[in-house]
């Protein structure tokens, strides 16, 4: 649990910070992430930097904004939450009765008592966002807007960070961070992912492994027109992180056209850890999944969630709060991105290296006693063994004794060991 409760932490700190696609609460986030893995570099793309069909946006910096009433008294204040104001919203200042005020006011009509999350970031327009509750009660009258923001030529950041294996095969890890204050669906996949890198610089890897956080949609598409290259040549398996936080369910989003390692082994490892999990279609996708497996990106990626976006009531509002997340909420998505990489790493061909059964009893593999329930343990080992024929890699033999690979390892080192198998690549090296 103690992985679970230093994420919960680091969550804690960064829930207050304004974010949005550009601009300074990205860089601080940023930069509190760099603090925790210091190889993380902090990168920049300027604003007017066409990428693939898109256009990198000006930064949008916001310093205050607020509706008052006739009295003075403020209806909503970007200071008391930062969802008040329509992210990207060009400055204002106007005295508007409350017929054309309704306008520009965003609310969640079925759920009276939470703020919404609005964005227009490339259409110039300004709005504030309020409880359904809130704009009820407003009365006739006059009220004064005010937004005092700007929008310039600036940059677009994002981080990436580099682990090299002993093979230049890689797993990419992705996640995005460019949501104001919302814990699920903004905090939960970089704490994650930084407390994954904390893991991983610990192993002696076989992979290598790719983490990248980056402003979602328009952040991954800059990432690829710079990277694609050797990502395509690279990447074995991918993952998006994304609203890892809660601990209702664990929810997996297959590739476009499913079937691939990332598919594979995220099958394999919720299929043991959560039976109940949900599968979601490619066609129900919505985060940066979209982007990585794009016709001629084609990059074998799919997406992890607990509660999936979009499909939770909180998503996209004031209630995906930090109550929403939990310690162990995180601590479960870590040991599940944790079995997943280990199966990745543990992933090969193996093939018995003698004829007929292995004797194991000589090489301490087989109990010499002989009771009730002692063969267990033993039938995976021999199960292992029975299917290790160098034509089906671990992730298939999983599937076929029904045993999680977590409960694999041990038996392969020990085989290993003993000189008893043989192994090779499942990566074409």
């Amino acid at each position: 649990m103690e992985a679970g409760k230093w994420m919960y932490r680091l969550a804690k700190e960064l829930f207050p910070i304004g974010r949005s696609l550009t601009g300074k609460g990205v860089r601080e986030s940023l930069q509190i992430l760099q603090r925790e893995i210091p190889e993380l570099e902090i990168c920049e793309v300027p604003s007017g930097e066409e990428v693939f069909d898109w256009t990198v946006p000006k930064e949008w910096e916001i310093m205050q904004g607020y509706i008052e009433d006739e009295d003075g008294r403020r209806v909503v204040d970007y200071a008391d939450c930062n969802l008040h104001v329509v992210g990207y919203s060009v400055p204002v200042d106007r005295y508007v009765e409350l017929e054309e005020l309704l306008t520009y006011i965003h609310v969640e009509e079925g759920q009276p008592d939470v703020v919404p999350y609005v964005t227009s970031y490339y259409v110039p327009r300004y709005g504030f966002c309020m409880t359904k509750n809130q704009r009820d009660a407003l009365k006739p009258g006059k009220y004064h807007m005010v937004i005092k923001s700007r929008l310039f030529d600036g940059v677009l950041n994002y981080a990436e960070l580099y682990l090299p294996g002993k093979s230049d095969k890689e797993v990419l890890l992705s996640t995005y961070i460019c949501h104001p204050s919302m814990a699920n669906n903004e905090l939960s996949g970089p704490v994650l992912a930084v407390q994954l890198v904390r893991w991983l610089k610990t192993m002696d890897r076989n992979l290598s492994y790719r983490l990248v956080i980056v402003p979602e949609t328009i952040g991954s598409i800059a990432y690829l027109s710079r990277n694609l290259s050797v990502m395509k040549r690279n990447v074995i398996a991918g993952f998006v992180l994304s609203c890892v936080g809660d601990d209702r369910t664990y929810s997996y989003i297959e590739t476009r056209n499913g079937g691939t390692l990332a598919d594979r082994v995220m099958q394999n490892v919720l299929h043991f850890e959560f039976p109940e999990y949900k599968r979601y279609s490619f066609l129900e996708r919505g985060s940066d999944e979209r982007q990585y497996n794009a016709p001629g990106v084609d990059l074998p990626v799919c997406g992890f969630c607990r509660s999936k976006y979009a499909e939770y009531p909180e998503y996209h509002t004031s209630a995906d709060d930090m109550s929403l997340i939990s310690p162990e909420g995180l601590q479960g998505a870590f040991d599940v991105m944790q079995q997943v990489i280990m199966a990745l790493e543990y992933n090969k061909y193996y093939k018995i290296a003698c004829l007929c059964e292995p004797q194991l009893g000589k090489r301490g593999l087989y109990p010499t006693v002989s009771r009730k329930g002692i063969y267990d343990e033993v039938k995976k080992l021999t199960n292992f063994i029975a299917y290790a024929d160098g034509e089906k890699d671990l992730l298939e033999i999983s599937n076929i004794i029904r045993v999680p690979i977590k409960e694999l390892l041990g038996n392969i080192d020990k085989l290993l060991e003993k000189g008893l198998l043989e192994e090779e690549s499942a990566f074409g090296e």
